[in-house]
């Protein structure tokens, strides 16, 4: 049985001598250290030796057996540390190299604009609107009854609102006015808020009209609010939007909610006033329309009118951009052309 396992230990440091890498390694250790390896069968083959044999054989076995494991461990070092170094060198990265361009999407024009205006009637002291007051979908009651639009007014016809088939009384809101009736039914004066949001009217696409647009409103209810200080908020927004250098002038005009009412016109940006295409040969684009809210409106929301004033605005936010960055086709915003949508403004 001795000379057996001189046999065997020959074969297996010749084997293992020969490995190249880890894998021949693994398979030559499975041959000769494994449970059903001839090998172990030796060892399981001691139960048939005189006691005289048991030990030097016994010794000789496990002799044999930490000879082979502590070869196969330190091949398998030297085998791990250079596969290690060859993965490391051909996975090796030349941080020197410029790294690849990765093109990045820019925020959209119309979200740049609102952030814009937000920023600005934040800094005159407006408060955003509660996301749940300012709902797209809508009651009459809210789009047109609270805000003194009469029953008979060319706004509620469908030619120009949309109306949910299904549910009577309820529309796709034509203005953000709807916010600020169910602002001032759930809180008391002083109110000073701005919404803004998408609203639907029901237009031909044209490059000066679309379906679905956005607009921005804002409300200050409070005692003794004047037209003064509504001229005075307004002035300093377009001082702070388009410059002090922008001509801009006020025009009489009536709305349902608001009494006086005006709008704002500002000088087209495409022709500098001399008039073109754009503004109508005018010279004037109109960009928002305001006034003092109407006796009508705070009553119909429990506010008292004998103690209480306020002014409303809303503003068009395509306009808007349109004549900030001399954009003349109001389809561009909503057709998702990136060679328009990646210019940074």
């Amino acid at each position: 049985m001795e000379d057996k396992i001189i046999q065997i230990k020959k074969q297996a440091l010749d084997e293992i001598n020969k490995a190249q890498d880890l894998k021949t390694l693994e398979e030559a250790k499975n041959k000769f250290l494994s449970r059903n390896s001839e090998f172990n069968n030796l060892k399981k083959g001691m139960k048939d030796l005189t006691p005289e044999q048991r030990p030097k054989i016994g010794a000789l076995l496990n002799q044999i057996s930490d000879e082979l494991t502590k070869l196969i461990e330190e091949k398998n070092e030297v085998f791990y540390t250079k596969e290690l170094n060859e993965r490391l060198q051909s996975e090796k990265i030349d941080i020197t190299l410029d790294g690849n361009y990765i093109p990045q999407g820019h925020i959209h024009p119309l979200t740049q604009t609102v952030n814009e205006i937000v920023e600005i009637f934040n800094y005159l002291g407006f408060s955003l609107i509660k996301p749940e007051l300012s709902p797209e979908v809508e009651l009459e009651k809210y789009n047109f009854d609270l805000l003194n639009v009469p029953k008979e007014h060319p706004a509620r016809d469908v030619q120009d609102t949309f109306y949910c088939e299904n549910m009577e009384n309820v529309v796709l809101r034509s203005q953000t006015s709807n916010a600020q009736a169910r602002q001032m039914m759930n809180s008391k004066p002083p109110i000073k808020i701005i919404s803004p949001g998408r609203v639907y009217r029901n237009e031909s696409v044209s490059a000066r009209k679309n379906n679905l647009f956005h607009q921005i409103e804002g409300l200050y209810v409070d005692k003794n609010v004047t037209m003064a200080q509504l001229k005075g908020v307004l002035n300093e927004f377009i001082r702070l939007y388009f410059g002090s250098s922008r001509p801009t002038r006020y025009r009489s005009s009536f709305f349902p909610f608001t009494e006086p009412s005006v709008e704002i016109d500002v000088q087209c940006i495409m022709c500098q006033g001399k008039g073109c295409p754009v503004c109508s040969n005018s010279g004037w684009l109109e960009i928002l329309g305001a006034g003092m809210v109407d006796p009508n409106v705070l009553k119909a929301v429990g506010i008292d009118s004998d103690t209480y004033s306020g002014f409303a605005f809303g503003m068009g936010v395509e306009r808007l951009t349109m004549l900030k960055y001399a954009i003349d086709d109001i389809r561009l915003f909503f057709n998702n052309d990136i060679r328009f949508l990646k210019q940074s403004v």
